[in-house]
């Protein structure tokens, strides 16, 4: 029992934080001793998208996070289903595709 509550990790989330970051596009690069993930939110008819946010890890930490991602996805899908595949799609214009609009 005290050897699990060493083991404990009291983690804060703060308010603004809980909210979270929509993103719709990521982008990973490394280096010998870091992975860097930029997380961007792109918007329909707008030219310019946004790094909303920027997460460096080891490349330990890149390991451990894919499999905590694909254990995740395998957990979904058990419950929700197969998610779509969207490699055979057609590639979306970075408009989306959608109509500009006019204001």
């Amino acid at each position: 029992m005290e050897n699990q509550e060493q083991n404990q990790i009291n983690i804060e989330l703060s308010e603004e934080m809980a909210e979270g970051i929509y993103s719709n596009l990521a982008m990973i690069a490394h280096s010998n001793s870091e992975f860097v993930i930029d997380f961007i939110r792109m918007m329909p008819g707008v030219p310019k998208a946004k790094v909303k946010s920027r997460i460096i890890m080891t490349p330990e930490h890149a390991v451990r996070f894919l499999q905590a991602l694909k254990d995740n996805v395998d957990r979904y899908q058990d419950t929700f289903g197969d998610i779509k595949d969207m490699s055979d799609m057609p590639k979306m214009p970075f408009n989306f595709g959608g109509t500009m609009g006019q204001a």
